[in-house]
């Protein structure tokens, strides 16, 4: 079973549609990343609502864009836990789904004192999200303003998402991440705004990015791909923006900040997503 049987009928248009995961994070700080075979002590633990398709679509919500949800979680603690998290957030659960078939994805996290961490992915629910649960969310896929997708579900329904959502004139956004080598080219071609890390553009063109001319280079060669317009960002050293119209790379710096923990999408998302919910602004007027 996915979502409800009797589904309402959803006349809302969504600003953000994001089909993507949810993980529960399990993270536990120690002094140091213990070795293989050890056992060590940690000093703090905490459960955390993580996978970056959940933490985009909140953050969203968070900026004022009115947002939904399409996933799949597992019919246990954490699944219930995750769907009153959006709910509390201002997040639509309406598709939602919740299984008997898997457990919730989760992510045990440890973190050392020097912020660096080690992380295993059980992807669980999410990669039970399919073609039928995307029939049932065509209607708020194909109305929305902006449709957002990533990898951490299975690629044949990210695709198929985002063929929904373009073949019906919404604006899509797609963060290739976990990037692939060898990624369909399809995805290029049905994705409005292409948005990457220094580290996927390099898997996906071949190009080490480590500066603003190597992130231009990478971003020529995904606008060749078939992107309409391609955002590469570079951490604490900001973003290149590039398009089909405006291939002259254009450099956004951020303010420096210390990161306290860079676990999966600390740091990530708040940049994201604030892309997002302008992009979503500027779409509608």
């Amino acid at each position: 079973m996915s979502f409800p049987a009797n589904l309402p009928s959803d006349s809302v248009v969504y600003d953000v549609v994001v089909v993507g995961s949810c993980m529960t994070d399990l993270v536990s700080y120690t002094p140091r990343l213990p070795k293989a075979g050890e056992t060590i002590h940690g000093h703090k633990f905490f459960i955390g609502f993580g996978g970056k398709g959940a933490n985009q679509c909140i953050q969203a919500a968070r900026l004022g864009a009115k947002s939904a949800m399409v996933s799949k979680v597992g019919k246990d603690s954490f699944g219930d836990n995750y769907i009153e998290n959006f709910k509390s957030n201002g997040v639509s659960t309406v598709y939602v789904g919740q299984t008997d078939e898997a457990s919730t994805g989760v992510a045990p996290i440890t973190v050392n004192d020097e912020g660096q961490n080690a992380i295993i992915i059980v992807a669980g629910a999410n990669l039970l999200l399919n073609s039928e649960d995307l029939e049932r969310a065509s209607q708020v896929i194909g109305c929305a303003k902006v449709v957002v997708c990533q990898l951490e579900i299975r690629p044949a329904i990210t695709l198929e998402a985002l063929k929904i959502a373009h073949k019906a004139g919404a604006k899509t956004i797609f963060n290739p991440a976990p990037a692939v080598a060898d990624l369909d080219p399809e995805f290029y071609k049905e994705t409005d705004v292409f948005c990457c890390n220094e580290t996927e553009a390099e898997i996906l063109t071949g190009i080490e990015v480590s500066n603003v001319d190597h992130a231009g280079k990478a971003g020529s060669i995904l606008l060749e791909k078939g992107c309409c317009s391609v955002i590469i960002t570079l951490g604490a050293e900001g973003s290149v923006l590039m398009s089909l119209d405006k291939r002259t790379p254009h450099y956004i710096p951020t303010r420096k900040a210390k990161a306290v923990d860079t676990t999966v999408t600390a740091l990530w998302v708040p940049w994201h997503s604030t892309w997002l919910t302008i992009l979503a602004w500027n779409w509608t007027k």
